[in-house]
């Protein structure tokens, strides 16, 4: 379902509440609302997604499988617009408004709240307002809505632009919640008919995206042809960021030992140690055993200071006495890695996979130098009591699948050498 496709929300509250009461009658009772108006709302919702959410029974209204499948998905969009809600009580009560009782109504419009989303991400009305195919002053009185509702300025407003408050950026965290979730019903119940849908995005570290994540996507998309999968290779910091808004479904790659700590959580799929690398036919290739101390004059490629594999580095190198060599080069990216690596005598420490290619095919060899206590834990990183999407949980399957290959693999080549 596009973004501009969403369901309205004041709609999908109403079917919320004809489920959890039983009838259209109760629920507009506690809704405050005719029943032929909530009659209007569910049929609205159901002609949305062309299909029937209730059984009409004399006894009541029962929901069937789809709608039990769409009624699982609002429930967490509700909740978390409902935690907003909570939220904004408790700064009202600062400022002595008393709180509106339940999901407040300025809270239940989709366009609304897209339309705060869009200009949160342009930072200028005109933009944003373009961006939509709406007026600008269409723009300003959705804004003006949630600031009267929130009791709080949402923006900083200057000739150049806007700027979200404080306040602002914890409103729009949720807001991202809420329509991050609220884009996957379609795929719900397309899942339920058999058929994976869906985009998937993935923050894909470096010991994840060389060799795990291809081929777990090549065999995704090619079972599931509906499925569509974009890669975020921002910072770490970058992606945790954007999986607590649910922008991105799960980060793949090496593991953080905070994680858990931080509303996240995570599953390890696989450790592997660091390994020195090195062009074939360099000086340091024939040599049948090498320690760090061996290594400490050499040019070195390493990654930026404090990062995790800096920090095993140089921990390795002070275990043994040693003062950890200067770095010629600080990067962490692959292609100036990989360049350097081909064309000159520099040598470089990292997962033996993120340039498992270049070493099957003999350009690069594997300096015999043990890198003891370097293992880093690869795995899945997810959001805590967040389900993830039919199609990305599809993608994790087969991450699973595709990383105990690997490990098999890489365990079996370890035993060669």
């Amino acid at each position: 379902m596009d973004h501009a496709d969403f369901l309205n929300l004041a709609g999908l509250y109403a079917v919320q509440r004809v489920a959890e009461t039983g009838s259209v009658s109760r629920a507009a009772a506690a809704l405050f609302r005719t029943q032929s108006a909530v009659t209007r709302a569910v049929k609205e919702i159901e002609a949305a997604l062309g299909t029937s959410l209730f059984d009409r029974k004399p006894s009541g209204m029962l929901p069937t499988s789809i709608g039990r499948a769409v009624l699982n998905r609002s429930e967490r969009v509700f909740a978390e617009l409902d935690s907003l809600a909570r939220w904004c009580a408790i700064r009202h009560s600062r400022r002595r408004i008393v709180p509106e009782a339940g999901c407040p109504a300025y809270l239940l419009n989709t366009r609304r709240l897209q339309l705060f989303l869009t200009l949160a991400r342009h930072r200028h009305m005109p933009s944003a307002a373009r961006a939509l195919g709406v007026t600008q002053p269409a723009v300003s009185s959705a804004i003006r809505i949630l600031e009267n509702g929130a009791g709080f300025p949402l923006l900083h407003r200057h000739p150049r632009g806007v700027l979200l408050t404080t306040d602002g950026e914890t409103f729009l965290l949720h807001v991202r919640r809420a329509l991050n979730e609220l884009s996957h019903v379609s795929d719900d119940i397309a899942a339920l008919r058999g058929s994976i849908q869906g985009v998937v995005t993935v923050g894909a570290l470096p010991l994840g995206r060389t060799l795990i994540l291809p081929e777990a996507v090549a065999r995704v998309v090619t079972q599931h042809r509906k499925v569509r999968v974009v890669t975020d290779e921002n910072a770490y910091e970058g992606l945790v960021a954007a999986l607590r808004a649910g922008d991105i479904d799960f980060i793949l790659g090496a593991l953080r030992a905070n994680d858990a700590a931080s509303g996240l959580e995570s599953e390890r799929l696989m450790s592997e140690n660091l390994v020195v690398l090195a062009r074939h036919g360099h000086p340091l290739a024939a040599a049948q055993t090498l320690s760090p101390r061996d290594l400490t004059n050499a040019q070195w490629i390493l990654p930026r200071a404090n990062s995790p594999t800096r920090v095993l580095f140089e921990t390795l190198f002070r275990r043994m006495k040693l003062k950890p060599p200067m770095p010629t080069v600080e990067t962490a990216d692959l292609a100036v890695i990989r360049g350097l690596l081909l064309h000159t005598d520099m040598i470089a420490t990292l997962s033996a996979q993120q340039l498992r290619y270049e070493c099957e095919y003999g350009q690069l060899v594997v300096l015999s130098v043990p890198m003891r206590d370097t293992r880093r834990d690869i795995g899945l990183t997810l959001r805590a009591g967040s389900p993830p999407s039919p199609a990305a949980r599809a993608l994790i399957d087969a991450i699973r699948l595709v990383a105990t290959e690997v490990a098999r693999a890489s365990h079996a080549a370890g035993r060669e050498r």
